[in-house]
């Protein structure tokens, strides 16, 4: 079965992304923040390419595949531009997993939030959806309540609807749901990732290079 890397992003415009970021980078900072975290993603995504082989990535965009930084994206690696579609963030998700499913691939889809996505993870959670004991479903939950990645063999819209995003229940309601469709889930290793100023220090401390010469708040 194809591969699929799926890469959810909002165009880094300031005030427009890492909102929760501003008191501390200022919307600039915070912006390219965003850029370098959604940049080191799509590396991550094209080593594990390498590795396994016959895995496509695509870029996911939101409000529209226009913006100038997306196009570099697209310029810089093979890449395809997709557009977000739905009236939240659980319909655009769903459209994206549905769309490679129908195609007959085994879809990844992954934010840009979380600075420990890397090769080898993505290769783990391609395992346990393609392992002859293969699970229907794959999460990567974070510590906030939340998940880093989703993917799998199948995708429902119940176990999108009316989640409550943003909030420390998302990863156990959607497991929840999961269960309910009574399909297998695999759960990999509990991760963190960049939400709110208190995330920095930890950045700082893993990946100083994310956080090097950026605009400050008020600077």
């Amino acid at each position: 079965m194809n591969r699929v890397l799926q890469v959810f992003a909002r165009a880094p415009v300031p005030g427009q992304c890492k909102t929760r970021l501003v008191p501390a980078l200022g919307a600039e900072g915070a912006a390219e923040l965003h850029r370098r975290l959604l940049l080191r993603t799509l590396d991550a995504a094209f080593e594990a390419g390498r590795r396994l082989g016959g895995v496509r990535v695509e870029l996911w965009c939101t409000p529209g595949t226009d913006h100038p930084f997306f196009r570099s994206c697209a310029d810089r690696q093979a890449l395809g531009l997709r557009v977000q579609r739905g009236y939240d963030l659980g319909a655009r998700m769903h459209e994206a997993l549905a769309d490679a499913i129908g195609q007959g691939a085994l879809p990844l889809l992954v934010g840009t939030d979380c600075p420990s996505l890397d090769a080898a993870l993505f290769e783990q959670a391609f395992a346990a959806i393609e392992s002859p004991r293969a699970a229907d479903v794959v999460l990567l939950p974070t510590e906030d309540g939340g998940y880093a990645l989703i993917g799998g063999s199948r995708c429902d819209r119940s176990m999108f609807e009316g989640v409550p995003w943003s909030t420390d229940t998302v990863f156990t309601e959607t497991r929840a749901r999961i269960e309910r469709l009574g399909w297998r889930m695999h759960a990999l290793p509990v991760t963190w990732d960049v939400d709110r100023p208190a995330d920095l220090d930890r950045l700082r401390r893993q990946a100083p290079q994310l956080l090097l010469d950026l605009p400050a708040a008020g600077a």
